[in-house]
């Protein structure tokens, strides 16, 4: 509350952190100090396109001010296990669930940066199951109707020597096919890596596509599956309950792969030392992550 004492405070802070040069204005790329108008806006020189700090980011067009903003990021990313959109209401004292709600979910699609470097070194590659609550979909089971659907997540983790993990990917997936997690190994794990699966015959291209494969098959194994692959099932459990815990089971289908991203950004930043280093990082990448309105998070269909 000291360094963001007004609005303006917290606009000079974000712009630092948009341009850290000077001014690229979004329209022309022309790069040069802007002209300044008294309402916050800024209009570029070259091509008088006007725009704002937080035009085009997860800040745009709120009517939240940005001090309850930048104080919702330092909550989130001072709690070490995350934060519910109710715990979130009542810290900030905000009026409204929704409010909270959408906030959260903003900043959740800033968590994930872009470009990011890939797994490499030793990673244990698996799926598993997630059990959440689908409202809009019951399913018969036994004989009853239920709203609780098994959701397929893989996960990749490096393996650390002599023990211990490193970074984590997650992904929700269709089904545990070939087409589907071989895209994923792809898009996360370096080529030239060794990537540890059980004996599921989806990762049997894995060597065509440039990786070192070692298989560990559980079927008739005197080893438990979580001795084989300590990594993937400790993963797995924590994210379960996670889930649980934080968010009571209230996680829907569709928004599930911006829950496995905030997952993500914590485990991986478990060891920081720095909460305000990890609030830099999330403000940073909020300036650059296109915003999403209340009806946009409510209305993405399950893919």
């Amino acid at each position: 509350m000291d360094w963001f004492h007004s609005e303006q405070a917290c606009l000079d802070y974000l712009e630092r952190l948009r341009w850290p040069q000077e001014f690229i204005c979004p329209t022309c790329g022309v790069i040069g100090a802007p002209i300044k108008t008294s309402r916050n806006r800024i209009v570029c020189q070259s091509c008088k396109h006007q725009t704002s700090v937080t035009a085009g980011t997860i800040f745009d067009k709120t009517r939240t001010p940005l001090k309850v903003w930048l104080a919702a990021a330092w909550y989130i990313t001072n709690q070490k296990h995350g934060v519910s959109a109710l715990g979130l209401q009542r810290v900030l004292g905000l009026g409204s669930y929704q409010t909270a709600w959408t906030m959260l979910h903003r900043f959740r699609r800033a968590m994930i940066r872009p470009g990011r470097d890939l797994l490499k070194g030793l990673v244990e590659v698996d799926e598993t199951y997630i059990a959440i609550g689908d409202k809009t979909q019951p399913f018969k089971a036994k004989g009853h109707k239920s709203h609780t659907a098994k959701t397929l997540v893989v996960i990749a983790i490096e393996m650390l020597e002599p023990k211990g993990f490193g970074r984590i990917r997650l992904r929700r997936i269709l089904d545990d096919s070939e087409r589907q997690v071989i895209p994923f190994v792809k898009d996360v794990i370096q080529p030239g890596t060794t990537v540890h699966t059980d004996g599921s015959a989806a990762y049997r291209s894995l060597k065509d596509e440039g990786y070192i494969h070692r298989r560990s098959v559980m079927l008739g194994s005197q080893t438990p599956a979580h001795v084989s692959m300590p990594g993937v099932h400790r993963v797995a459990s924590l994210i379960h309950r996670w889930l649980l815990g934080i968010h009571q089971g209230a996680v829907q289908p569709s928004q599930l792969d911006h829950y496995l991203d905030e997952f993500v950004f914590r485990f991986n930043r478990r060891k920081s030392l720095s909460r305000g280093m990890l609030f830099y990082r999330l403000l940073e990448q909020a300036v650059v992550t296109a915003p999403v309105t209340y009806q946009d998070v409510i209305n993405q269909p399950v893919t």
